[in-house]
């Protein structure tokens, strides 16, 4: 969760937010609940992701998975801004390309360690 709310700010940094607006209950209280509940929808499709189910299918057993679309939107975003988003990435490759949670993770597990606020200059 910390390196996912490390995305959504370096992205909206670059896109001109600020950073206090991430560590509220619309930021970082939205990841929380969307990692952790068994009422998030986004969690529930990742459970069916991670155990097998193809991408479409998860969200079409889930319903409505605000993640699986935002995820796209959020890829071409940082493409055009410039702005690496690494977990990002995995999640639209597992998503649309049909790479898997396996090799997704051990992509990411794989990166040399860096500055953890970059974004902060």
């Amino acid at each position: 969760m910390t390196r996912g709310i490390n995305e959504i700010v370096a992205l909206g940094i670059k896109m001109g937010a600020r950073m206090s607006t991430f560590g509220g209950l619309a930021g970082i209280g939205d990841l929380i609940v969307t990692c952790t509940s068994m009422h998030s929808r986004n969690r529930r499709a990742g459970i069916l992701i991670g155990q097998g189910c193809p991408a479409a299918d998860a969200v079409r057993k889930v319903g409505t998975v605000e993640g699986y679309y935002a995820t796209k939107t959020v890829y071409e975003l940082a493409k055009r801004e410039g702005v690496e988003l690494p977990i990002v990435e995995q999640c639209y490759d597992v998503l649309f390309n049909g790479k898997t949670p396996e090799t997704a993770i051990r992509t990411l597990m794989n990166r040399p360690a860096g500055n953890e606020i970059a974004f902060l200059g």
